[in-house]
């Protein structure tokens, strides 16, 4: 049972959310200018764009900050102006210069070139989490202040260290890494030389949709209208309250106590698909389900065994009978929706074909393994599910479940066999996953770098350099063939069995229109939301 506390978003902050006990009555309508979402918060630790890095905080920033840039809704081969109007690359794709549209923060100051600058050198000083997303321009806290500059009130010039695709640095530059913050603002609330960082975690200063008025810890987040920003839809306020129970988000959302539920189940979504009351929106999301093999045992180094394990998988069977509502076959390293991904799909089961890629590998008879995976559904089922397909062809899987850190840090030590896990992308751009399942460049145990492929101790050196020649292609085509091209060499080619990618639902009801979910979290927007 949900309690009071729960739903209660603060003494005085906004009267008419004195609710009652679900146990006892259904709670009326949720007024037409307030968007009031039930989903699960708890994972929030900072509202500060320069320094979260957390997939909830990241669809509350984003709609309360702009960025110079934002990936096309429809097309993710394309980036759209926000706060910059144009922008242009020097002859040596070094030196990139950006025009200002006129935009206005939430204290109704305009936003300068001023403010762009200050907030690209506050991510990089500040380096927090996500500032790698920026910092690989060769950006540092000793150089951002020479390399990062606006030349006047409507123009920025970023230098970077080396030439650079500008498709790449424009996809970095839509992160929320590279929000803008108004400089007066968050320097006033500067305390102890930390740049505004206490105040800016529970407050904002931006210049998107909506302004933070409260947040409570696992409890709500309250966003009111930007009077200045862009949003030009019939809501004042969104109020997103932490409800932690899919089957409670479902019951507040049949009695119309939300108007929008973030995290209900399979089961659950079957309930409402077809009635009219309702309106499910769906993502797929970048967060893709995969085997690891751990190239440092002997069996799984075989080239046979990663293409007879792929074949013996019924990918179809697992979707339709395990997670058909929640994933979607998916077989390359790049999740769709973002730039470049392939829908390819060239495996399916086929225990005769994976047979005899068993024998060619030398073990007809099979072999003994162990596979970790996460404790948490739909994990266990598809285990189980892997586990008697894989013994089919003689692949005799012993299970270990734990919970995600468990199996994460296992993998981080190299001490997995076979790893059932998932990965979810960083930012908007095919290098963010092409790099960590291509690139490695130092195969030991104390290597500096240590992407998600040197977890299962692979290195190919082929790969990497195809990865980084996509990465540096200034041809903005022939950059997403070259990523195009590379997934398919290493879909056949490689110790990882990509399986599923997450597909994300918000059961809304029809009274909403409008709200958008994103392959990244911080591409989830109200911007566009409307209540009849």
């Amino acid at each position: 049972m949900v309690s009071r506390r729960q739903f209660l978003i603060g003494s005085g902050t906004l009267p008419f959310l004195s609710y009652l006990d679900l146990a006892q009555t259904a709670f009326a309508a949720t007024p037409k200018d307030v968007l009031v979402v039930a989903q699960q918060l708890d994972n929030m630790t900072s509202l500060d764009p320069h320094e979260s890095f957390e997939a909830v905080g990241g669809e509350v920033i984003s709609n309360m900050y702009q960025k110079l840039v934002h990936p096309n809704t429809d097309d993710p081969s394309k980036v759209d102006p926000v706060l910059a109007a144009s922008w242009q690359a020097d002859a040596d794709s070094k030196v990139f210069t950006f025009k200002l549209a006129k935009a206005s923060f939430a204290s109704g100051a305009p936003v300068t070139a001023e403010d762009v600058a200050f907030s690209l050198q506050r991510a990089i000083k500040m380096n927090k989490g996500a500032a790698f997303i920026i910092n690989q321009f060769g950006f540092t806290a000793e150089n951002v202040e020479s390399l990062i500059v606006a030349t006047d009130s409507e123009t920025l010039t970023l230098t970077t260290e080396k030439p650079t695709a500008i498709a790449f640095l424009l996809y970095c530059l839509s992160a929320n890494i590279a929000a803008v913050v108004e400089k007066k603002t968050v320097l006033a609330n500067e305390a102890n030389g930390d740049m505004g960082n206490a105040w800016l975690q529970k407050n904002s200063a931006g210049s998107g949709s909506f302004q933070l008025q409260a947040w409570k810890a696992s409890e709500s987040v309250s966003l009111t209208l930007n009077p200045h920003g862009p949003y030009k839809g019939n809501l004042k306020r969104v109020i997103l309250r932490h409800v932690t129970d899919p089957a409670s988000q479902l019951l507040m959302l049949k009695k119309g106590d939300a108007d929008i539920a973030r995290d209900l189940t399979s089961e659950q979504l079957r309930t409402i698909q077809n009635d009219v009351d309702f309106t499910l929106v769906t993502k797929s999301i970048a967060s893709l389900v995969l085997i690891s093999l751990n190239q440092g045992v002997p069996n799984l180094a075989k080239p046979q065994v990663w293409q007879a394990v792929k074949w013996a998988l019924d990918y179809k069977g697992m979707q339709e009978n395990i997670v058909p509502l929640t994933h979607k076959v998916h077989q390359s390293f790049e999740p769709e929706g973002f730039p470049a991904a392939i829908s390819d799909t060239p495996f399916q089961k086929d225990v005769a074909k994976a047979k005899a890629l068993m024998a060619e590998a030398g073990l007809a008879d099979g072999f003994d393994v162990t596979m970790d995976h996460y404790a948490a559904q739909p994990y266990p089922d598809l285990a189980q599910a892997i586990q008697a397909n894989l013994a089919e062809i003689g692949i005799r899987v012993k299970l270990q479940s734990a919970e995600n850190r468990q199996v994460l840090t296992k993998m981080r030590g190299r001490q997995h066999e076979m790893a059932l896990s998932a990965w979810g992308t960083d930012y908007f751009d095919p290098n963010s996953n092409g790099e960590v399942f291509t690139i490695n460049k130092d195969n030991s145990d104390d290597a500096k770098s240590k992407p998600f492929l040197w977890r299962s101790r692979y290195k190919n050196d082929d790969f990497a350099a195809k990865a980084e020649a996509a990465r540096d292609e200034k041809d903005p085509a022939k950059r997403i063939a070259l990523y195009e091209e590379l997934q398919r060499e290493h879909m056949q080619n490689s110790p990882f069995a990509f399986m599923f990618q997450t597909v994300k639902t918000a059961a809304c009801r029809k009274a909403v229109s409008g709200f958008q979910l994103g392959a990244l979290s911080e591409a989830n927007s109200y911007q566009e939301t409307s209540k009849a």
